[in-house]
């Protein structure tokens, strides 16, 4: 199973010329939007960070479905290229600042290295064991987990702790979870109309989608959301919907 995952995912020199210049130009696009962001206009973490999250996620969305998985692994290849960079360049740095919490301190780079380990280690299991339904994964994570942190963030008064990783404190709110769930569905339910699915059988699997990601977006550790949310969007459309 895995080399199969391995022979369809390794893109070929034709998709790296062809698509590789234009990933390149849009990955630094995005990196320069966020860093503006926060630099001259002081823009939260919380939301600068979920910017680029949400901009990334549906990225790959559109690639898994016009040009399939090879695509999205020389896209995630390329965003993880910028993000390593950013963290050896650290402190002070605009895109570093873009993604490093200062609630996470003193581990600030290792919770942008986590969520960038379980987001490929997310999209890897999901093409391995539902590969047709992996990009509501990626949408259900890049949409509904993109909201849950600015709408906790600015509206949260109902806060519960989760369990985290090397001691940091880390809390939800209900109402950034009960936005995580809205969202989500939502997002899955375009995914699934946009591939031609019945009406009612996208607004039920989506229902089931968005309400199973948020739930396990609720309960999951501090920077392991990424890798939870999308297998159980994935696996639920796949058990509904194979």
């Amino acid at each position: 199973m895995l080399q199969n995952f391995i022979n369809r995912a390794i893109p070929t020199p034709e998709l790296i010329r062809q698509l590789g210049p234009f990933i390149l130009g849009y990955v630094l696009v995005v990196t320069l939007l966020v860093s503006y962001l926060k630099k001259q206009h002081q823009v939260r973490t919380a939301y600068t960070r979920k910017i680029f999250h949400f901009l990334i996620f549906s990225t790959a969305s559109i690639f898994q479905l016009k040009y399939g998985l090879p695509a999205v692994v020389l896209f995630g290849s390329i965003v993880g290229l910028f993000v390593l960079f950013a963290i050896l360049k650290g402190d002070n740095y605009p895109f570093y600042e873009v993604m490093a919490r200062e609630s996470d301190r003193p581990y600030r780079s290792l919770f942008i290295l986590i969520p960038l380990f379980t987001t490929a280690l997310g999209g890897v299991l999901s093409n391995i064991f539902f590969m047709k339904f992996a990009y509501i994964g990626y949408l259900v994570g890049g949409w509904g987990d993109a909201v849950g942190e600015p709408v906790g963030s600015r509206w949260g008064k109902h806060r519960y702790q989760v369990p985290s990783l090397l001691g940091v404190k880390a809390t939800r709110s209900l109402e950034g979870s009960a936005a995580v769930a809205i969202v989500s569905t939502l997002v899955a339910y375009f995914g699934f109309y946009m591939a031609g699915y019945p009406s009612a059988e996208c607004i039920k699997t989506a229902a089931i989608c968005g309400l199973g990601g948020a739930g396990v977006e609720a309960i999951s550790n501090h920077g392991l959301d990424n890798l939870t949310m999308q297998f159980t969007a994935a696996g639920l459309a796949y058990w509904l919907l194979a």
